[in-house]
């Protein structure tokens, strides 16, 4: 199983980094969830975010947060809007099901034909 999240937004924030001051290198970036197996492709519903500043290169964690941070979050978590979660079968399993199939469809028919 593999198990990633992928960029769905990046925003530049003109808050001022906690930690160097700078104005211009916050960029708040949500991701999405995705399931990867031999069977299927899931794109969950979970969303994750970070806050980074690429000027001096650290991560901006909640607990450093200002109301500023806040509010620009949630007004960027509202406006968001992620991928829908959904459910993709790959060949493998559409290889599986049939074969499954013709399995019952054999056992059925045998005993059918052999109550007769």
């Amino acid at each position: 199983m593999k198990d990633h999240f992928i960029q769905i937004k990046e925003v530049p924030i003109k808050n001022n980094c906690p930690i160097c001051y700078n104005n211009d290198g916050l960029f708040l970036t949500f991701k999405q969830r995705i399931i990867h197996t031999d069977l299927y492709k899931h794109i969950t519903s979970e969303i994750s975010h970070d806050l980074k500043c690429k000027t001096c290169n650290s991560a901006i964690y909640p607990v450093q947060w200002t109301d500023e941070f806040e509010q620009v979050f949630e007004y960027h978590k509202k406006a968001l809007t992620p991928y829908k979660s959904s459910v993709k079968l790959k060949r493998a399993s559409w290889i599986l099901l049939t074969a499954l199939l013709l399995v019952i469809v054999s056992i059925l028919t045998l005993t059918i034909y052999h109550r007769l």
